[in-house]
């Protein structure tokens, strides 16, 4: 193994240098599942900048030192507090928020979001179920994004006030009626957040015929 390594010093020291890249300062996330519908779909991969919150230890939750403030609206990716599988969500509230959900309309501070009708399409749920996807603008103070519900299926579309503790964060998938997320794991610690989703490198259609969708290539998140 030694004399391995002495020959192979070169690719090593790359594969090292490579691992505390990914783990410390950038990576990249493949979307699984439709949670984020329709901002990110099954088969986008993205870019995350693992700086935007902490400089970790790299291969670890130990935070070094805090680098900037999670925001309301960003789209971060973490590890469930649940079983530790890293998701991808949106982050909806901060430290010190109060936030309800009343029929699937949040009230943030008091204050409730505005909702206005984009339009309807049709996800598939199982192998034999498809049903109705409404598209539904999403604005909360100046942030505003597309979110997508689905009546026809049961979902968690109410919750009492609650207030996010400090050093925690609450998540919410975009496509509301199909997301594990707070509403199901709880609050998310501050030391589990990995990074923020900054835009979609590649995507292909991983559900249908693998074609390469170009036109996602590059694409900004809002």
């Amino acid at each position: 193994m030694r004399n391995w390594i002495r020959t192979n010093k070169g690719m090593v020291a790359f594969l090292l240098l490579f691992g505390v890249f990914r783990t410390a300062v950038a990576d990249w996330n493949p979307i699984p599942s439709g949670s984020m519908r329709p901002n990110l779909l099954e088969g986008d991969v993205v870019f995350v900048n693992r700086l935007a919150f902490d400089l970790k230890l790299p291969l670890t939750d130990v935070i070094v030192t805090e680098l900037g403030q999670p925001q309301r609206g960003d789209v971060v990716t973490f590890s469930s507090p649940k079983d530790g599988t890293r998701l991808i969500k949106r982050l909806i509230g901060v430290p010190g928020d109060r936030i309800e959900m009343r029929n699937e309309e949040l009230i943030i501070n008091g204050q409730k979001a505005d909702y206005s009708p984009i339009g309807s399409g049709f996800q598939q749920i199982g192998p034999n179920s498809v049903v109705t996807a409404l598209r539904i603008n999403e604005k909360i103070g100046q942030k505003q994004r597309p979110i997508q519900v689905m009546p026809e299926t049961s979902a968690r579309r109410n919750f009492a006030a609650t207030i996010v503790p400090p050093g925690h964060f609450m998540m919410l998938g975009d496509n509301r009626d199909d997301s594990a997320d707070s509403r199901y794991f709880g609050f998310v610690p501050r030391k589990l957040l990995i990074g923020r989703a900054v835009r979609v490198l590649v995507s292909a259609d991983i559900k249908g015929n693998w074609h390469p969708r170009t036109e996602r290539f590059g694409m900004a998140l809002n």
